[in-house]
């Protein structure tokens, strides 16, 4: 068993807290909201954001970042995207390089369009990374992982041996992992399926039907896979849990926030009033920025996400998308699919 911290007292890092606490794990969970993390102390749950579910014993909430990461052989990032940077240079001070380092949030980092992985480079080297650096994405809802539904997910090391690590501490008879050494794939993945959720959400609020919804997912993870295959990533994991699965999973249900935000955009609420309305974090919004930014800098397009981007910074309506994206130029599907990475579409 280990002692494991975790920054972020959200839904899934709070699912996460209790699924490896429930397996018996020494588990602290920690956050920059001082009033919430009062009240999940107050209450033994989060009440917040991850409501009816009890704590174990095992569960201690922190008080402070130091009390959190003291003598740990984990730390697990479950900030959202664009706050990773900020944790971890908060955590840098407690992190040795025995420590194994997890992070879990699904994003690219607006300003410099980089990955979760790139930015613990930057700030724990290289050689940290390689060796010690994890990612966890695939179909996940916290609302399923916290109360111990079947749930199976992914775990991404560049050193296959840490991945496997990180697979034995994390891995219940509920909560399912595979190992991968294709970190960037995972990445990408788990963040740009927001986006096609997002359009998905759109497709719904417009009262469109599953026709519609099924070849967005489809033409989706193609130009996912263009990009990420451009980028360095493995075409096939874009095919698995990462990949496909969380696309399915983040596209089709109501506990996907970027859904239900894509939803009532559909419906004529203007994007900003859709994000208040959630009242969590929608990272789809902010992914699709930068993905729109990262596919005109290495010259890959993606109509998907260049319309949805558009029709969020309220250059264009969710009809005019349609229309945009159904009127385009004849294509052979064969020749466009993503496993051929091309910077075509």
């Amino acid at each position: 068993m280990k002692k494991i911290g975790i920054i972020g007292a959200g839904s899934w890092g709070t699912a996460l807290a209790q699924t490896l606490a429930v397996k018996g794990h020494e588990v602290r969970i920690w956050d920059l909201n001082a009033e919430h993390v009062k009240e999940m102390q107050k209450n033994g749950e989060n009440v917040r954001y991850l409501p009816g579910v009890k704590f174990s014993e095992n569960l201690t909430i922190a008080s402070s970042l130091e009390e959190d990461l003291n003598g740990v052989d984990v730390v697990l990032f479950a900030a959202p995207a664009q706050h990773f940077r900020s944790a971890l240079q908060s955590a840098l001070p407690y992190i040795s390089k025995e420590n194994m380092v997890v992070n879990v949030a699904k994003g690219i980092e607006q300003k410099t369009l980089k990955r979760m992985s790139e930015i613990a480079e930057e700030l724990l080297g290289k050689d940290f990374v390689d060796e010690r650096y994890v990612a966890l994405s695939g179909p996940s809802h916290a609302e399923e992982v916290g109360t111990h539904m079947p749930t199976t997910v992914s775990v991404a090391s560049r050193n296959i041996e840490t991945a496997r690590e990180a697979q034995a501490i994390f891995m219940t008879n509920r909560f399912r992992i595979y190992t991968s050494t294709d970190v960037t794939g995972l990445e990408l993945g788990g963040a740009l399926k927001n986006i096609i959720a997002l359009g998905a959400g759109i497709s719904d609020g417009m009262g469109f039907g599953d026709n519609a919804k099924a070849a967005m997912m489809t033409r989706g993870i193609a130009e996912i896979t263009r990009l990420g295959v451009k980028l360095g990533a493995q075409a096939q994991t874009f095919s698995g849990l990462a990949g496909i699965g969380d696309l399915i999973v983040t596209c089709t249900s109501m506990h996907s926030r970027n859904r239900r935000c894509g939803i009532m955009i559909g419906e004529g609420v203007p994007p900003s009033e859709a994000i208040e309305k959630i009242g969590m974090v929608v990272e789809g919004m902010y992914t699709t920025e930068a993905a729109y930014s990262l596919a005109k800098k290495v010259d890959v397009e993606m109509p998907i996400t260049e319309c949805i981007y558009q029709v969020i910074n309220g250059q264009i309506g969710p009809e005019e998308a349609v229309e945009m994206l159904m009127s385009r130029e004849k294509k052979d599907e064969a020749q466009q699919h993503g496993c051929e990475c091309e910077a075509r579409s």
